[in-house]
C-alpha cells in the first residue's frame, strides 16, 4: 500500500506543475523516472515491488495491450498512403537495418551473449517512443510532414517488433532450456495471435460502428466497448495459446478500418487512463528496474547504450533517406529522434519474466541503461532542435520534401 501512496503522490505533485512543465524541456517520463529512482532502492527505499510479481506482470500486460492497440488504431493507413514516403522508408528500410546493426554491435561488445540473445537486445531497443521528445510531434514550427513521420514511425514500429521479439524470445528460451521444439510454438503464437486480432478488431469494430450509428450506444460505453475489443483480442489469443500482444496490435489495425468514427474514442481514452498507465510504468521503471541496476554499469553497457542511440539508429536512417531530397540536418534529426521508451521497457520486462537464462540480467542491464539515457537525452534536446530545424525549414523553398502536404494524425500524447 505504501507503493500506491508514493505513486499517487508523485502523479498529484506533477499535476500541480504540469502546465509549467509543458512550456519547458522537462517531460513527464523524465519526472516520473527520476521520482522512481529517488523513492526506490537508490534513495528512500520506499518502493518494494518485485519485477516477477503478479502486480507488475498485470501492469505490463495491460499497458502494452493498450499501447499496441491504440497506436495501431490512431494511425489511419488509408490517409497515410498519399504521403507515406518518409515513414515508409523509416519503417521498411531503417527499422530492419537498425535491428541488424544492433544485433551485430551487441554480439561484438558482449561476447557472452548468443547471437539470438544479441538479436533480442536489438529487437527490444528497436521501437521508438516519440512521447519522450514530445516537441518533435507537437511543435507547430516543424512542418507537418516531419512531425507526422516521427509520429507514424513511433506508432507502428512497436507493433511491428512484437512478432520479432516473440520469435527471438521463443528461440532464446528453447536454447536456454536445451530444446529445439520452438518452430511449432512460434507458428502457434503468430497464427492464433493474428487470427484473434482480426476477428476481435474487425467484428467488434463493425458491430460497434453499426450500433453507434443506430443511436443504441451511450457515449461512455463507446469508449468502454473499444477498450473491451482490445482486451478481448488479447484474452482470446492467450486462450488459444497465441500471442496476445500481436492480437492487440492487429485488432487495432482492424478496428481502425471497421470503425473509423469510433477511433476518436480510442484517443480520448489514451489521454486519460492511458496517460495514467504510462506515468506508473515510468515510475516503476525508475524505482524497480533502473534503480537496482545503476550499480551494474560497465563500460560495455555504456558503449552499447551510446551506440544504440547514435550510430545504430542514425546510420540506418541516413541510408533509408538517401536520395529523398531532404536536408542532411533533417535526416540527422529523424535519426536522433528515435527515443527508446515505453515499448522497450515493456518488452524488457516481458523478457525478464519469460526467459530463464543466466544472461537475461545482461539483456536487462543493456535495455535499462539505454532507455534511461534516452529519457533524458531526447527529452532535453527535443524542443531546442525542433525550434532550430523548424526555423530553417520555414525559410526554405516551398517545394522542399519536408514541406509537402501530409495528413495530421493523432499522437500518443504525454504531458510535457
Amino acid at each position: 500500500m505504501v507503493e500506491l501512496l508514493v505513486m499517487a503522490g508523485a502523479i498529484f505533485g506533477f499535476a500541480m506543475v504540469s502546465r509549467r512543465a509543458t512550456m519547458s524541456s522537462v517531460t513527464a517520463p523524465m519526472v516520473f523516472t527520476a521520482a522512481g529512482l529517488l523513492v526506490g532502492t537508490l534513495g528512500a527505499d520506499l518502493f518494494d515491488l518485485s519485477l516477477g510479481g503478479e502486480v507488475v506482470a498485470t501492469l505490463v500486460e495491460a499497458t502494452l495491450v493498450l499501447v499496441l492497440f491504440t497506436d495501431a488504431a490512431r494511425i489511419d493507413l488509408r490517409a497515410l498512403r498519399s504521403n507515406a514516403g518518409i515513414p515508409g522508408r523509416l519503417l521498411g528500410v531503417g527499422l530492419p537495418l537498425t535491428i541488424l546493426a544492433g544485433t551485430g554491435t551487441a554480439a561484438l561488445v558482449f561476447r557472452d551473449l548468443t547471437l539470438v540473445e544479441a538479436g533480442l537486445v536489438a529487437a527490444i531497443l528497436a521501437p521508438t517512443d516519440a512521447a519522450l521528445g514530445q516537441a518533435v510531434v507537437s511543435d507547430r514550427r516543424l512542418p507537418v510532414r516531419i512531425r507526422q513521420s516521427v509520429n507514424v514511425e513511433s506508432g507502428l514500429n512497436d507493433g511491428m517488433m512484437v512478432p520479432v521479439v516473440t520469435v527471438l524470445l521463443a528461440i532464446a528460451a528453447a536454447e536456454a532450456g536445451g530444446t529445439d521444439g520452438w518452430g511449432g510454438l512460434i507458428a502457434q503464437q503468430l497464427g492464433f495471435g493474428l487470427l484473434a486480432g482480426l476477428v476481435a478488431g474487425g467484428l467488434g469494430g463493425r458491430l460497434l460502428h453499426h450500433r453507434s450509428a443506430a443511436g443504441a450506444v451511450d457515449g461512455i460505453y463507446r469508449q468502454l466497448a473499444t477498450l473491451a475489443v482490445a482486451a478481448g483480442a488479447f484474452a482470446a489469443a492467450e486462450v488459444l495459446h497465441g500471442n496476445g500482444f500481436i492480437a492487440a496490435f492487429v485488432a487495432g489495425l482492424a478496428f481502425a478500418r471497421a470503425a473509423t468514427t469510433e477511433c476518436a474514442d480510442v484517443q480520448d481514452f489514451t489521454e486519460d487512463e492511458g496517460e495514467l498507465l504510462t506515468a506508473v510504468t515510468f515510475f516503476i521503471f525508475g524505482a524497480a528496474l533502473a534503480g537496482p541496476r545503476l550499480a551494474d554499469w560497465t563500460w560495455q553497457i555504456g558503449l552499447y547504450a551510446l551506440a544504440s542511440l547514435t550510430v545504430v539508429r542514425v546510420v540506418p536512417v541516413l541510408l533509408a533517406l538517401a536520395r529523398s531530397g531532404t536536408l542532411v540536418e533533417t535526416r540527422l534529426f529523424l535519426g536522433w529522434f528515435g527515443p527508446r521508451g515505453l515499448a522497450s521497457i515493456l518488452f524488457a520486462l516481458i523478457v525478464s519474466q519469460e526467459l530463464d537464462s543466466p544472461r537475461v540480467e545482461t539483456v536487462l542491464d543493456i535495455a535499462v541503461w539505454t532507455v534511461l539515457v534516452s529519457v533524458y537525452a531526447h527529452g532535453l534536446s527535443a524542443s531546442p532542435w525542433a525550434a532550430r530545424l523548424g526555423a530553417r525549414l520555414s525559410g526554405g523553398h516551398p517545394d522542399m520534401p519536408e514541406r509537402g502536404p501530409a495528413t495530421e494524425l493523432p499522437t500518443r500524447r504525454t504531458i510535457g
